[in-house]
């Protein structure tokens, strides 16, 4: 969405997670919390957010999380579903 991957909630290993009081806005989808990440002892501010409640129209991110400030995703990527596999 918007050129940001949004990965599912139980994807995410929750160790390297901390919550953050930072918050956004975005005028169609809702508004957004922050996560701060940590690996090896580095920790990146507001690296990942989530929209828990997000406008109807973006109902299905809604938990997922999207990173940046240079955050690098790991593993295999998954398919996206066809119209069939829905």
């Amino acid at each position: 969405m918007e050129g940001n991957d949004y990965f599912p909630p139980d994807s995410l290993k929750r160790e390297y997670f901390t919550d953050s009081p930072t918050k956004s806005l975005c005028p169609w989808k809702g508004v957004a919390r922050s996560y701060s990440v940590s690996v090896d002892g580095v920790t990146s501010p507001d690296a990942a957010w989530y929209y828990p409640h997000p406008s109807p129209l973006a109902h299905r991110i809604r938990n997922h999380v999207a990173f940046w400030n240079g955050v690098t995703i790991e593993g295999p990527r998954e398919k996206k579903p066809t119209a069939q596999s829905r």
